[in-house]
């Protein structure tokens, strides 16, 4: 059953609708209208009524969420169903050990278990303190002085968190925009929308939008956001919405709302509640049995509590936690740092990959592809003209003059520079989207070369270099020209016009000089895939993960790169085409689509949410503001170190290269990792279940305890102990070819098959030691009267503890991998060096005082020649099961 959202959700997605009803329907209406609403004209409003707008409404500051008390987050990182459980266990310990030790109080087992939720506790504490930081970004790029036209003052300066809706605002070039607000008045005005959008080619505006169907209010030509900046121009504007209404205030609350939980943490959560569950099941019947069997119910009671803390893997916190910090070290060696642990196991159970484009498919820089005539043949002439415009270019060079240098520099063409003088150099602007060098080569013949846009190029051109001939620019020309065009537009290249002309009249060059023109070609460029990209794609694809593309940048370019990567396009999905999907609708257009474009910040985590109700396991990787969101609400995010701030503190991994390949080998590590630790619920679970079953039965037909409760601790004390060795395992390449995560249901059925089989060896060994070893060691057959009861009884605790103790870390050996054991394929040294060890330890304890404070009893060497037999049986058996279960399951861990 699908759990409803929360109202908070509800709440959120409807003031997104609403944010962009309201900015599409300032965009459609005119201008007077929209003075008539608001109350406002060019003058502006009072200085009175500004006050007292800014009393009724909220003002214009980002309002991040309210941070919890330092005291209440510590107190939360501790409240989870495993920690309270081992909060139950640990106190049960501390009675138990008091209880059952006359003499010496020993509270080994209680303190071990408190200090591992105090480190798993802290570990939280030092997350959760970390929601705030991406929203105090936001708010820093926000904080400045804005020019406002007020009728008493007219035009004047106040802070931005004084704006309110209805102000009209003035725009310059290196302003940041304030609020979300409708142009009105706009002279060559060039924003720069990277981000909302990611794409950092600044956009052109103005005071009308020529495109009256636009369902997204990013695409308005007549829009202008918060957070944006002007890259050139001028404007006047009336703002439409203020603080947490704009876009950019819905981003800031998304990156700060606390994530619901992530597969690992439900995982986690799953373990525990399945261990409750066998804990409320065992503990009573094991009372029942021992009190109606035994007559003594305060001993069953403390029997059945040691029953619970023995089905309990008490290290797991630890071993998780050592298990996740090994894996971040690891895969810190392969370019990757993890700033949140658990992020590991679902970097490893991640199903599909949501990435941009810039930068991760593509190397985030303009090279020049071609340099073309007319006839889209290649021309060095073309390339030399480019380079003599760019080098000679005073201005700021953008990224198209820095690909035609270094393009240059490749061919090793830069000594043609030293044959010309530059006379003058008529800059670039917006409004003529053009600009021209004039140069003189040493026999004094002077030549303005002029780089721009096709169509302003073809406007100043009166003729044209046409199949090696000077001629007139003809309408059919001009027609191959923009088709020409279009074409390398239509495969994802931004295009550049050269013209020139020779011998200038002018000896002061302005704007009035560009004409007469020759038009002689193009320079087509492009932010070329990265070379690792296709063999990434294929990885990733391998590993069993989808890849799926939402970017800012429109189709054209995203389908061209993606046809360069070898990425097939199943389907491609514009933000204006999500806008009238519903989540029904599109719930079933992400699974079929893997290519989304011209997407908004809000879209983007739509398309991540709506991937997770549909049961994937999402990664999202991005680098910029527009990706924090989806960044926050994945449940992986992953970043670069060159990211933007806001973009780093709301990824979960940071990657030192944007490089999907490192990608590719973080994902096995994290398999690895989450494979070892999967490795110890499943064996510990299962042996412990097994060895309570056995004492279950023991109980039934034993006249006294199969084990006392203060042995079982130090049993599972010694495991626990044993498997810290674990995080140093290596795991079966097959494993780490699929997604993995948590499933209580193969845990529950892992413990099950295995659990009896540790269970059947166990009775085993109870035959051997009731009805051979003891009675040979004491003389007889148990009797209550007989004075040797307790000599036999403590050499039966004692026999059990160490065949148990053995079996149960021998079983790590033999479960680690689907592979039966050989000289091949065993664990690594540390791994048998600390596992055998724990055995001697456990096999010397009777020997010695502490086993004297058990009540232990020193085993005749008889015992051990039966406890390899029963070892030989055990190994023999569990190997064969497992091999049973891996056909039957197809898998093992």
């Amino acid at each position: 059953m699908v759990k409803p959202k929360s109202t908070n959700l509800i709440k959120k997605t409807r003031n997104i609708f609403k944010t962009n009803e309201k900015l599409i329907l300032a965009s459609k209406t005119d201008i007077q209208t929209l003075f008539d609403e608001y109350k406002t004209s060019f003058r502006g409003i009072s200085e009175k009524i500004a006050q007292n707008l800014q009393i009724k409404h909220k003002k214009n500051k980002l309002n991040i969420q309210k941070n919890n008390s330092v005291i209440k987050l510590f107190l939360d990182s501790f409240v989870n169903p495993f920690t309270i459980v081992l909060f139950f266990l640990a106190t049960i310990s501390i009675f138990t050990d008091a209880l059952t030790t006359k003499n010496t109080k020993n509270y080994t087992s209680a303190v071990i278990i408190m200090i591992m939720i105090f480190v798993s506790g802290i570990i939280r504490f030092i997350q959760e303190t970390r929601f705030g930081k991406a929203a105090r970004k936001l708010g820093e790029m926000v904080n400045t002085l804005i020019t406002v036209s007020r009728i008493e003052s007219g035009e004047t300066e106040i802070p931005i968190s004084e704006i309110i809706v209805g102000d009209i605002i003035h725009l310059a070039a290196g302003d940041i925009i304030p609020a979300d607000v409708r142009i009105i008045k706009s002279k060559d005005l060039f924003v720069n929308q990277s981000s909302l959008t990611g794409e950092g080619e600044p956009v052109e505006k103005f005071s009308e939008n020529k495109h009256k169907d636009i369902t997204s209010p990013i695409e308005c030509e007549n829009l202008a956001f918060m957070g944006c900046n002007v890259v050139s121009g001028s404007a006047s504007c009336i703002v439409i919405l203020v603080g947490d209404e704009t876009i950019f205030g819905s981003i800031a609350q998304s990156i700060t709302k606390k994530n619901a939980s992530k597969n690992f943490e439900k995982g986690l959560n799953s373990v525990s509640w399945l261990l409750i569950k066998f804990v409320i099941f065992m503990v009573p019947i094991v009372l029942l049995i021992n009190g109606l069997t035994k007559k003594n119910w305060f001993d069953a009671f403390l029997f059945a509590i040691s029953i619970a803390v023995g089905l309990t893997p008490e290290m797991l916190p630890m071993i998780i936690t050592t298990n996740l910090a090994k894996g971040a070290v690891n895969m810190s060696r392969k370019k990757t740092i993890i700033k949140n642990l658990d992020s590991i196991q679902d970097f490893g159970a991640m199903d599909v990959l949501c990435t941009d484009k810039t930068g991760t498919l593509t190397q985030n820089k303009v090279v020049l592809e071609y340099h073309m005539n007319v006839h889209g043949e290649e021309d060095e002439r073309i390339l030399t003209h480019a380079f003599l415009n760019s080098y000679f270019q005073t201005g700021l060079k953008n990224l198209m003059d820095v690909a035609i240098l270094d393009y240059a520099k490749e061919r090793k063409i830069f000594h043609i520079a030293d044959e010309y003088e530059k006379i003058d150099e008529i800059p670039f602007d917006f409004n003529r989207r053009r600009m021209s060098v004039v140069i003189c080569n040493k026999s004094g013949k002077k030549q303005m070369i002029t780089k721009g846009a096709a169509e302003e190029m073809i406007s100043i051109s009166e003729y044209v270099e046409y199949k090696g001939e000077i001629m007139n620019i003809t309408n059919e020309i001009i027609c191959e020209i923009l088709e020409t065009v279009q074409k390398l537009n239509s495969n994802g290249m931004r295009v550049v016009a050269i013209a020139q002309k020779t011998n200038p009249s002018s000896e002061y060059f302005s704007i009035s000089d560009e004409n007469n023109m020759v038009f002689m070609g193009y320079l087509a460029f492009l932010d070329p895939p990265k070379e690792t990209t296709p063999a990434a794609l294929k990885a990733l694809k391998k590993l069993g993960i989808s890849v799926k593309i939402l970017t800012g940048d429109n189709d054209f370019v995203t389908k061209c790169i993606c046809q360069k990567v070898d990425l097939e396009v199943n389907n491609l999905l514009l933000g204006t085409e999500i806008e009238t999907l519903s989540d029904i609708q599109l719930s079933e257009a992400v699974e079929n689509t893997n290519v989304f474009a011209k997407l908004t910040p809000i879209q983007k985590s739509r398309i991540v949410n709506t991937l997770k109700k549909n049961g994937h396991i999402v990664g999202f990787m991005g680098d910029g503001i527009n990706d924090s969101v989806a960044l926050k609400n994945s449940d992986v995010g992953v970043s670069v170190d060159t990211a933007v701030d806001i973009a780093k503190e709301s990824a979960n991994i940071i990657l030192l290269e944007k490089n999907l390949m490192i990608l590719e080998k973080a994902v096995i590590e994290g398999r690895k990792t989450f494979g070892n630790m999967i490795k110890y619920i499943k064996i510990t679970i299962s042996s412990n279940f097994g060895n309570m079953l056995s004492v279950i039965i023991a109980s039934v037909f034993l006249p006294f305890l199969p084990m006392l409760p203060i042995q079982i601790l130090v049993l599972n004390l010694i495991y626990d102990v044993s498997c810290i060795s674990i995080p140093w395992d290596v795991m079966d390449v097959k494993y780490t070819k699929i997604p993995r995560s948590f499933s209580t249901g193969s845990i529950k059925k892992f413990m099950i098959w295995f659990g009896f089989c540790s269970s059947f060896v166990d009775i085993i060994t109870y035959l051997v030691l009731f009805f051979i070893i003891c009675p040979k060691s004491c003389g007889g057959f148990y009797n209550d009267q007989w004075s040797n009861k307790t000599k036999f009884t403590s050499l039966f605790n004692t026999g059990w503890f160490i065949e148990s103790l053995c079996t149960q870390t021998l079983v790590t050996h033999i479960l680690r991998s689907e592979k039966n054991f050989s000289t091949k394929n065993h664990a690594p040294l540390i791994v048998i060096f600390i596992t055998f060890a724990s055995m001697i330890i456990g096999c010397i304890i009777p020997y010695t005082q502490f086993g004297e404070a058990l009540k232990m009893y020193p085993l005749p060497r008889i015992f051990f020649s039966w406890m390899v037999a029963i070892i030989f049986i055990f190994i023999i058996f569990i190997t064969a099961l497992k091999n049973i279960y891996i056909k039957k399951f197809k898998e093992l861990l």
